[in-house]
């Protein structure tokens, strides 16, 4: 185990250290700086790119998170065969590798084009986001419906309640700790998405990833190090957080 942490994480642990290093280069220790952050400030393209990165992980998590939610909701009230019929297709863009479902999304996206003015840039990199997010809130929120008392909602509804009603006050608060992690799976997902956000975004959108990307082709900056290491913490804060609530609801389950 110590072996694989080594090998796993011994890349990652260099490039922080080097994010500090006064020196450009990437093996001899200069001494401690914090000017490759400071500098990350008063990077324009930089900044941008990242604002583009958490506006379209926002967004794309919203509306993943919605759009999910519905479907996890509506496959759970269907018979089991046609359930685990849907619930196949809709994993599809999860096991799916990230390049055919970026190359396809493109195609769809320029097909489009030929019949619209639509052109690739910031709304088809959001379709794009919500589009791979989906399944990950429908896995999140499906066993949350699952260990769910099935006489609840008939229970409301003999109450007195509206269908809509008893939705909303009976089963979503009783699955928002799988909606939650669904939502934060989603920005996670989307704040490091590289491949298929290069075949949807087009020339006028860039994301952080990407913006990183093309820094590398021409010269390793340890700038590129300092914004590497803010996102990596960001997705291992999410994924601490994320980590937290699941042991959280399932102590809670227990008692």
């Amino acid at each position: 185990m110590v072996l694989t942490g080594i090998f796993l994480y011994s890349p990652i642990a260099l490039m922080i250290v080097f994010s500090f290093n006064a020196g450009k280069s990437r093996t001899v220790w200069s001494g401690f700086t914090l000017d490759w952050y400071s500098q990350l400030l008063k990077n324009e393209l930089i900044l941008n790119s990242l604002y583009t990165t958490v506006l379209v992980s926002l967004l794309a998590a919203f509306f993943a998170t919605v759009i999910g939610t519905a479907a996890a909701i509506g496959f759970h009230a269907m018979r089991r065969r046609v359930r685990q019929f849907f619930m196949t297709v809709s994993i599809i863009p999860a096991v799916n590798p990230d390049v055919i479902t970026g190359v396809s999304l493109m195609l769809l996206f320029v097909f489009i084009r030929s019949v619209t003015n639509i052109e690739l840039g910031f709304f088809t990199l959001l379709l794009a986001h919500i589009t791979f997010n989906v399944p990950y809130v429908i896995l999140s929120v499906m066993p949350k419906l699952k260990s769910l008392n099935k006489h609840l909602f008939e229970a409301a509804l003999d109450l007195g309640a509206t269908p809509f009603r008893a939705l909303c006050k009976v089963i979503l608060p009783e699955i928002t700790p799988g909606v939650v992690t669904g939502a934060l799976i989603a920005f996670t997902l989307s704040i490091d998405d590289f491949v298929i956000s290069y075949f949807t975004a087009g020339s006028s959108v860039q994301t952080l990833p990407m913006t990183i990307y093309a820094m590398t082709r021409k010269r390793v900056s340890p700038e590129i190090n300092a914004i590497s290491t803010l996102l990596f913490l960001v997705v291992l804060t999410l994924l601490v957080i994320i980590n937290i609530a699941q042991r959280k609801e399932s102590r809670r389950v227990k008692h």
